[in-house]
């Protein structure tokens, strides 16, 4: 094999080995645009969908972790039960970073437009189940 074509050979390698970061990159924003959408238009079993549906589920905040699907939804309706306390959910700076084939961690930051607003960050475990990502770990903080 001659070095061009050894050369071509490695650039397609490295290119191809980019190319799966990015697509889960925007695979996973878009779920999460999904879910601000659905949040958006006071659908919180809509927002729920992100997550696995599990009673393996975490979503630690406050100094407390819920354990469950239903324990985190509860928490929610019980949280935000009018569309005002909801208020126009933006997420920011999001960074997906690949944890192999099966796993990625996103960080970003969330917030809350209403009459008064709440901001913070977050970082969320995703895990391809069954061809399928879901959120499987959510540490939400607010500033």
């Amino acid at each position: 094999m001659t070095k061009p074509a050894i050369l071509l050979l490695l650039c397609s390698v490295w290119c191809c080995r980019l190319a799966p970061a990015q697509s889960l990159e925007s695979h996973l924003q878009s779920i999460v645009d999904q879910q601000a959408g659905a949040w958006n238009r006071g659908d919180i079993d809509g927002f729920m969908k992100a997550y696995w549906k599990s009673e393996q589920l975490t979503f630690s905040s406050g100094g407390k972790t819920e354990r469950g699907w239903m324990a985190t939804r509860a928490r929610y309706l019980d949280r935000y039960p009018t569309r005002e306390k909801m208020g126009r959910l933006v997420f920011s700076d999001l960074q997906v970073l690949s944890l192999g084939s099966e796993a990625a961690l996103m960080l970003g930051n969330w917030k809350l437009e209403r009459s008064t607003p709440i901001e913070g960050n977050f970082s969320l475990v995703w895990r391809r189940i069954n061809s399928e990502w879901f959120i499987v770990h959510d540490h939400t903080s607010q500033r």
